[in-house]
């Protein structure tokens, strides 16, 4: 009797074992859509071009030496390494979660043999094999939702492990430009020197012969020896540039990377696609809602947690003293347990760890709010910036011309003696100021283009 009982119990757990309440992808949508109200059917930013977001933004640029340095980085960059290593951990962490939905057996094998105090009296020895398993019964999906919270979490690194690899190209393509306008500023520099350097030399001729003061002199002096200051600054400036470049590379920083002479133009601006085809389509993005998936499946184990856990036990075995004999029907014994464990009196834990979980799972929420806004915001601040910074590069360019052009000007009136020579230096600095500031715009344009692919989520390759 004792024995249908247990067989009807276990059989009704096991009909139950699919009426479980897990929550669902349409719960977790509902969440992060919640937590993020209504979002426009366009960008903010006028004159943003619509259509899908474009991928492989390195090979737009047209830069092999790029290109290389970028496959580079992502083969020998140590902390992709180490996210590529985070990402096998987590993917091992879910095969752990999902053998707990399996019975597990064991075996074992004993020999035993016992000595007699009379003489020449020993006792067979006796072989015992046996075998035992055991197996929770997923009455309330207590399993599957730990399951579901370690594949969420999965999932989770594996975006992070994408994003990371994305900022990584950017981060490297950033350092190139950086290191290439470098080369350009102490062009640049070099350029004002020797210019500084020549006035200089006029200068103290036309002072022995009387026709330049003192404080000429001196002026132009003092100016070489600023100007020869800035290039020893920008030269070191450059090394610094390419040594954090080479640590991207995972190469040793010696200050050693080959660049090419002048920066990559700026391709047109890519269409920007939707605000709400970013939640879907950047890698941080998918990682914050998995993050969510993974709390609300936590929180549904810690309800089961709460309810009666159901498992089976079984074991088989023999024993005999013939080894060949052992597994012989007549010498078997199995036997099947069943147990029901019902929490009763913990102190409270269960319902702590529930409301534990309940307030991970808002934070998650939270989290992925703030990050979505947070990405929206750099949508709109790069799409504003590519306009910015076009129409301020025309700008600089008519600037950078016309003071080139009044310099020259200035450099005849001098020799003539119609002008001063303080107002040739100024002339010049102006010239100067303004090729400096023409070679940072045009990094700093195509650095943000590469931004902006990455804000919207487009992939490098």
């Amino acid at each position: 009797m004792i024995k249908q009982a247990k067989l009807s119990l276990f059989a009704s757990a096991i009909l139950l074992s699919g009426c479980t309440n897990l929550s669902t992808n349409e719960d977790i949508a509902a969440a992060t859509a919640a937590s993020l109200g209504s979002l426009p059917d366009r960008w903010m930013v006028e004159g943003v071009k619509p259509g899908e977001v474009q991928i492989g933004w390195i090979e737009a640029i047209g830069d092999p030496v790029l290109t290389e340095l970028v496959f580079e980085a992502q083969a020998n960059n140590p902390d992709i390494r180490a996210a590529a290593a985070n990402l096998e951990a987590s993917r091992a962490l879910v095969r752990q979660s999902r053998a707990a939905l399996f019975p597990s057996v064991s075996g074992a094998f004993n020999v035993e043999r016992t000595d007699s105090p009379q003489p020449f009296a020993l006792d067979d020895p006796i072989y015992t094999p046996s075998v035992q398993a055991q197996w929770e019964i997923d009455l309330w999906g207590r399993v599957r939702a730990g399951r579901n919270a370690a594949y969420a979490s999965a999932q989770a690194v594996e975006a992070d492990f994408l994003f990371a690899q994305y900022a990584l190209a950017q981060g490297v393509a950033s350092a190139y430009f950086a290191s290439i306008e470098s080369q350009l500023q102490i062009a640049v520099a070099e350029r004002t020197v020797a210019a500084l350097a020549e006035i200089d030399r006029i200068v103290r001729v036309r002072y022995r012969e009387g026709f330049a003061s003192r404080q000429d002199a001196a002026t132009a002096a003092a100016d070489l020896g600023t100007a020869r200051d800035k290039l020893v600054e920008a030269k070191g400036f450059g090394r610094s540039t390419k040594r954090a470049l080479e640590v991207l590379l995972g190469r040793y920083p010696a200050s050693a990377v080959a660049l090419i002479e002048d920066l990559p133009e700026t391709p047109a601006t890519a269409p920007a696609g939707l605000p709400a085809e970013l939640l879907e389509r950047r890698p941080d993005l998918i990682a914050a809602e998995r993050r969510v998936a993974a709390a609300f499946a936590a929180l549904d184990q810690a309800k089961a947690a709460q309810l009666p856990a159901v498992s089976l036990t079984g074991s088989a075995g023999g024993a005999s003293t013939d080894l060949f004999d052992v597994l012989n029907g007549a010498n078997l014994i199995w036997s099947v347990i069943g147990n029901v464990l019902q929490p009763i009196f913990d102190g409270g834990l269960r319902e702590a760890q529930e409301d534990e979980a309940d307030a991970n799972r808002r934070v998650a929420i939270a989290t992925y709010a703030s990050t979505a806004l947070s990405a929206l915001r750099e949508v709109e601040e790069n799409l504003d910036q590519a306009q910015i910074l076009a129409k301020r590069e025309n700008i600089l360019e008519a600037a950078a011309e016309d003071s080139g052009t009044s310099y020259a000007l200035a450099q005849l009136q001098y020799v003539e003696g119609e002008i001063a020579l303080i107002d040739v230096l100024n002339i010049q600095q102006r010239l100067f100021v303004a090729e400096q500031s023409l070679v940072a715009i045009r990094r700093a344009r195509v650095e943000q283009w590469v931004a902006l692919n990455l804000a919207l989520g487009g992939s490098w390759e």
